[in-house]
């Protein structure tokens, strides 16, 4: 009888361990799946609304934000109906689009994130319309147009197997000169 209890304690206790060591290995996966995916979608999102923003483009964001936000996106209404800060002076080619990834929390069994992510465009190419010169160059104004660098707080959902970004919130602005 003592050895057939020893036997046993020492079966249940490896089959926890293995059953710890088998769900630590589960919840790190599900979180890197997360991680990463929420990391796509933020910056191909972020992109592609810049791209939006600067050139005029007419995609629909919907892949990456929610309906919601994109209604309630001052720049991105703005450029979608002409008059953002680019497309009446500038002809945008291309630009340098840069995304850190500050901070991010999901547990694997949520459906919402959280990241802090600094946007940043270090280089634009493209240049001066001829009807906007004259009144930016006596105006003052820069004749290469720039985007202003900024940390934002990310709030992420995850709709029918998806992440979408639901509500970005800036948090400050960061001057680079």
């Amino acid at each position: 009888m003592k050895y057939l209890r020893r036997l046993i304690w020492y079966v249940a206790t490896r089959l926890l361990v293995l059953l710890c060591v088998l769900g630590l290995m589960t919840t790190a996966f599900y979180f890197s799946m997360n991680a990463t995916n929420i990391y796509i979608i933020i910056k191909d999102g972020m992109a592609k609304r810049a791209q939006t923003i600067m050139m005029g483009t007419d995609e629909s964001l919907e892949a990456y934000f929610s309906k919601s936000y994109l209604d309630r996106d001052a720049q991105y209404q703005s450029a979608l109906a002409g008059q953002g800060d680019y497309q009446p002076y500038y002809t945008i080619t291309g630009f340098d689009h840069r995304i850190s990834l500050d901070s991010f929390w999901c547990w694997p069994w949520d459906d919402s994130a959280r990241a802090t992510v600094t946007e940043r465009i270090p280089a634009i190419d493209g240049k001066i319309k001829a009807s906007a010169r004259e009144g930016m160059a006596q105006s003052g104004q820069s004749l290469t147009p720039k985007w202003q660098s900024a940390q934002y707080s990310v709030l992420l959902s995850r709709e029918n197997g998806q992440w979408h970004i639901r509500n970005m919130t800036l948090n400050k602005i960061i001057n680079e000169e």
